[in-house]
């Protein structure tokens, strides 16, 4: 039973905001738990009052504070659409209250917090001047008791409501912004597969229609002319050989990994985390071999970027003098030592194989900057001998 009490629906602000932008993430039941401590000043406040003015204050504060508590769980653990009403609850526990006890002015606050909850900007704008005044004219007006707590209460609940409105509006773009990479993904999976497609069905239709004309050609010379028949057959063994390289050669460009792809997804990590990226790619005739190594640099740098260099702003240089190619990529985080680690192992072994040197420079409050250095020629000689027939080719 307890459990279902505290299993927010799907369109709770627990379930929707609590860890905004974080796909499958599970609902932050620390979050609820954690708003509650701002509500040890309803009872603070009239204790450390002096005088016998609120004498009266406990019981009244107890019957609020549960019902408070009932409004509370409803606005994080039920539906969004009865989240102006919770607040409105809460406003309305604060007039009641406020003639026992002074720290109800909390009340207005929790009320101010939850109505940009609540829909337009329009209408939580009126939500809030309608609970700051009627918390206005009973303070000022009915109860007396002075212009100090009440200010303390309104900027608190202004500043409160505006930081919560900016919260939920970021939550809903993160939101949108995700769906729209997703679908970006998926119409990018989509033609990658139209494109393999067209590719294999290019390159196999016309070889293989080849290959079955000469053996059925080979087929019907056998009896008559062996010869000839050998010869036909010795054609399809050649056109069996070219079509398997050019089918090597086409899965290896498929499971290659492209330096501007990972660029693109390198893009939306770090944007995602709030890091603006720069870069700028020359465009370079790369061997698929030398290319996969730099993505994957990339790829590992990006991601000690986004984990560990608390940076605002990166750079990726991709730049060609003389044959001698620099990737070059930078951020300005907090630097310091470097902890060589089996990302950075594994970097600098993938790219030493290539006949690359691999350079990190990083001073503390200043940025890393990571530059892989090659020669094209030197490092077109140092791949294996298949990929240089590849290149060739």
């Amino acid at each position: 039973m307890l459990v279902n009490i505290f299993t927010p629906t799907d369109d709770s602000i627990l379930n929707r905001y609590a860890v905004a932008g974080k796909q499958g993430a599970k609902p932050a039941h620390w979050l609820s738990a954690l708003m509650l401590v701002w509500t040890i000043w309803i009872f603070f406040v009239p204790m450390f009052q002096t005088g016998d003015q609120f004498r009266n204050w406990l019981w009244p504060t107890l019957a609020s504070f549960a019902l408070f508590l009932w409004l509370y769980w409803r606005t994080y653990y039920r539906s969004r659409a009865q989240i102006v009403w919770n607040a409105w609850g809460m406003a309305a526990l604060g007039l009641v209250l406020l003639p026992f006890n002074p720290g109800a002015q909390c009340y207005f606050i929790y009320a101010c917090a939850y109505f940009p909850y609540a829909g337009s900007r329009r209408r939580i704008a009126l939500a809030m001047i309608c609970a700051l005044t009627l918390y206005t004219i009973e303070w000022i007006v009915w109860l007396d008791y002075g212009w100090v707590y009440w200010i303390n209460g309104i900027v608190i609940a202004v500043c409160i409501g505006i930081m919560n409105l900016n919260f939920m509006r970021k939550a809903e773009r993160d939101v949108e912004l995700r769906m729209s990479h997703d679908e970006v993904r998926r119409l990018a999976a989509t033609a990658e597969r139209e494109r393999i497609g067209r590719d294999l069905h290019d390159l196999l239709g016309h070889t293989l229609s080849l290959i079955t004309l000469k053996s059925e050609l080979a087929n019907k010379l056998f009896d008559r002319d062996a010869a000839g028949a050998k010869r036909e057959m010795l054609d399809v063994e050649r056109v069996a050989r070219d079509a398997l390289a050019q089918v090597r050669r086409a899965v290896t460009g498929i499971r290659a990994a492209g330096l501007v792809a990972e660029l693109a997804s390198a893009k939306l990590l770090l944007e995602s985390d709030g890091v603006h990226l720069q870069y700028e790619l020359t465009d370079i005739d790369l061997p698929v071999e030398v290319e996969t190594a730099l993505a994957m640099t990339l790829r590992e740098a990006v991601t000690n970027i986004q984990r560990h260099a608390r940076a605002t702003r990166a750079s990726v240089t991709l730049a060609c003098a003389d044959r001698q190619a620099t990737l070059r990529i930078s951020d300005d985080g907090r630097g310091g030592a470097i902890v060589p680690g089996n990302g950075l192992a594994g970097m600098r072994e993938r790219l030493t194989a290539m006949g690359a040197q691999l350079r990190v420079e990083s001073e503390r409050g200043r940025g890393t900057t990571l530059a892989v250095t090659f020669d094209l020629a030197q490092t077109v000689a140092a791949l294996p001998a298949q990929a240089q027939l590849r290149q060739a080719q």
